[in-house]
C-alpha cells in the first residue's frame, strides 16, 4: 500500500524592516545643477554696489582727466625723455646740444667774431653756451609739462573746462566754462600714488639737470667775459705811453705819436 505525500507549507519569509535613513535631517536632499563661472569682482565699494567704475561716474573729459593727461604726456616728444633711463636721457640732451653748437653756434660765432683765427677759444665759448642755452630752454619745457600733470595728480580737485557754444541770429559766440570735480577716495588714493612714485622722480631728475646747466652756463659767461678783457688790455702796450691805445677815446698826446705829421709847427703839450 502507497504511503501519501504531505504537502507542506512554504515557510515564512523573514520580516524585512525598512531600511535606516543615514541621515537624521528631515530636509530634502539638494540637487546640484551647473553654476555658471563667477567674475571676481573689484573690492570697490561702487563694484560691491553694482555701480558703475569711479572713472566712468566722473564729469571731468577723458582728455582732461589727470591719469589720462600722465600717460599722454609720458608717451609724448620730448616729455618721454624725462622719464626714460638715465642713460639715455644724458645722451639725447648731449646730442641735442652738441649738434646745435657744431652746426648753428659755432658758425655764427665764428663769423661774428672778429680775428677767430688769432683767438678760437672765444668762438668755441660762444658755441658751446649756445648749446648749453637750447638744452636748458628744452628742459624747463619739460619740467613745465611734468610740474602741471604732478599737481595735478596730488591735487583732491580737478579743474577742468567745457566749451559753451552759443548760436545767434547773426553769430555764434564760443567761451570755456570751468568746472571743479571733488575726487573720491578711490582716485585720490590711486592719483596720489601715481604721482608720488612716478612724476616726482622725474621732477628731480629735471631739477638736478637744470642746477647743472645753469652752472655751466655761469662757468662760460665767466671765461668769455675774461677772455674780452684780456683782449682789450692786449691793445695797451707796455712800452708806450699810457693811453695811446684806449679804443673810443681820443687824446692828443696819442694822436701826436700815431700822426706826428699833421701836428707839424704846434708846439708840444707839456
Amino acid at each position: 500500500m502507497a504511503t501519501p505525500l504531505l504537502r507542506l507549507p512554504p515557510p515564512p519569509q523573514p520580516f524585512l524592516s525598512p531600511p535606516t535613513p543615514t541621515s537624521t535631517s528631515t530636509f530634502p536632499q539638494k540637487t546640484h545643477h551647473r553654476r555658471n563661472p563667477i567674475t571676481p569682482f573689484s573690492s570697490s565699494p561702487s563694484f560691491r554696489n553694482g555701480r558703475t567704475p569711479p572713472e566712468t561716474e566722473c564729469p571731468v573729459p577723458l582728455d582732461q582727466q589727470p591719469v589720462n593727461e600722465y600717460q599722454s604726456l609720458s608717451t609724448s616728444f620730448p616729455f618721454n625723455w624725462a622719464a626714460a633711463d638715465l642713460v639715455e636721457y644724458c645722451s639725447r640732451l648731449l646730442a641735442v646740444g652738441s649738434s646745435f653748437a657744431v652746426f648753428v653756434g659755432l658758425p655764427v660765432a665764428w663769423l661774428g667774431s672778429v680775428g677767430p683765427q688769432s683767438e678760437p677759444l672765444k668762438p668755441a665759448l660762444a658755441a658751446v653756451s649756445s648749446g648749453l642755452f637750447v638744452v636748458t630752454l628744452a628742459v624747463v619745457r619739460m619740467y613745465l609739462g611734468w610740474s602741471y600733470v604732478g599737481n595735478r595728480l596730488l591735487s583732491a580737485t580737478v579743474e577742468w573746462w567745457i566749451l559753451t557754444v552759443s548760436v545767434g541770429a547773426d553769430e555764434e559766440t564760443g567761451w570755456y566754462d570751468g568746472q571743479i570735480w571733488v575726487k573720491t577716495a578711490e582716485v585720490l588714493a590711486r592719483d596720489r600714488l601715481l604721482g608720488s612714485f612716478s612724476v616726482k622722480p622725474v621732477l628731480s631728475r629735471l631739477k638736478n639737470t637744470l642746477v647743472g646747466l645753469a652752472a655751466s652756463l655761469f662757468i662760460c659767461a665767466v671765461l668769455l667775459i675774461n677772455l674780452e678783457g684780456n683782449q682789450k688790455s692786449s691793445y695797451i702796450s707796455s712800452g708806450e705811453p699810457a693811453g695811446r691805445a684806449v679804443p673810443g677815446v681820443y687824446n692828443d698826446e696819442s694822436a701826436r705819436l700815431f700822426e706826428p705829421d699833421a701836428f707839424c709847427g704846434e708846439p708840444d703839450l707839456q
